[in-house]
């Protein structure tokens, strides 16, 4: 959905990039040509589920960016090109760009679900037109599947010609199993029954009762239950799961191997809905536990959709959402297919950075 204003938006930076998150909000100022003017980094949001208070850490954000990239306003950019979790009706979209546009911030507005900017990200368009030796016609459409494990589960699909695939992903009610936080709370549940004597020994009972700093993991269960400790930090637990497998806790590698199935199923599923199971489909994993990049998680991924689908592309998203976000939006306001070389490079540099630091 657009939102014109008066102002045509020439002068201004091209795009307004937004990924926000559970834990994490990422905004980005991006000129036309690719060139990264600003970023900054802010707590997770949970539009539409607590739309004024997000709208306010968001407009906090959006103010940091302008002030580092020494720009008036608003607006702030041509195109605002939000992508955040939780919005999961077409309705829930189109209201949040409602309440983006009511802030002033750009000319237009577009928001949509998380997963279409982890799609973006992973499909390096700029690459391709390199291998071809050819100029990519600015109006192609990027296509493939996207599955999303971060705090939980989630997938998309876009047929070449616009058609979406999307999955409810409500969690639990819609049938979800898979995430940080369904990791974390199979790691707990698997933990407190190996030490009561219900379940099979794991190593992740002494893990996670460590994590939290408690004696046992009766502790841990019961200040979860006198809300003493939040439930959702227990997607903190999902790092420990996977370092669990990696050392043959059968335990933890029987979570890694469920969630592997889920990944590749819900790929799967997209693929064939789409009628692209014959096509060379990109299939870009993203979110946290996903680029963690494990050896048994990936592997198995990788395996189980090559076993049914053996043309599918299976990649890892090496640059973040956000950079998603904003080739989402040059490609919205018709930017040159060279503006994504320079904007994944920035993207490429500042991962380095982080790893390097």
């Amino acid at each position: 959905m657009n939102f014109d204003r008066p102002r045509d938006g020439r002068d201004l930076p091209a795009v307004l990039a937004i990924d926000a998150g559970n834990t994490k909000t990422d905004a980005a100022l991006v000129n036309s040509d690719g060139t990264l003017l600003a970023s900054a980094r802010g707590p997770g949001l949970r539009p539409p589920i607590d739309s004024e208070s997000s709208l306010r850490a968001l407009s906090k954000l959006v103010e940091r960016v302008r002030q580092q990239a020494g720009r008036d306003g608003p607006p702030v950019a041509r195109h605002v090109s939000a992508c955040m979790a939780n919005l999961d009706f077409e309705e829930e979209e189109e209201r949040l760009a409602l309440e983006l546009a009511a802030r002033g911030w750009g000319v237009t507005v577009k928001a949509v679900n998380d997963t279409f900017a982890v799609l973006r990200a992973g499909l390096d368009l700029s690459a391709e037109q390199a291998a071809a030796g050819e100029t990519r016609n600015a109006s192609a459409r990027p296509w493939g599947v996207a599955v999303v494990c971060g705090t939980g589960i989630n997938c998309v699909g876009v047929h070449p010609s616009g058609r979406l695939f999307r999955f409810l992903a409500l969690g639990d009610i819609s049938g979800d199993w898979g995430g940080g936080g369904f990791l974390g709370r199979a790691a707990l549940w698997s933990a407190i029954r190996a030490e009561d004597g219900r379940g099979a020994d794991t190593s992740l009972r002494d893990a996670v009762a460590a994590r939290f700093g408690v004696a046992c993991v009766h502790d841990l269960a019961i200040a979860l239950y006198r809300g003493e400790v939040e439930s959702s930090r227990l997607s903190q637990l999902a790092p420990l799961v996977l370092a669990a497998a990696g050392t043959d806790d059968l335990v933890a590698r029987k979570l890694v191997v469920r969630l592997a199935r889920e990944v590749a199923t819900m790929a799967l599923v997209a693929i064939r809905r789409l009628d692209l199971a014959l096509c060379d489909t990109p299939v870009i994993l993203g979110g946290g536990v996903l680029t963690s990049n494990d050896a048994l998680l990936i592997g198995r991924i990788r395996t189980q959709i090559a076993a049914e689908i053996p043309r599918a592309q299976v990649s890892i998203v090496t640059v973040p959402p956000v950079a998603g976000a904003a080739l989402l939006g040059l490609d919205y306001i018709g930017a040159a297919p060279q503006a994504e070389r320079p904007l994944r490079a920035a993207y490429g540099k500042t991962r380095q950075a982080a790893v390097d630091g």
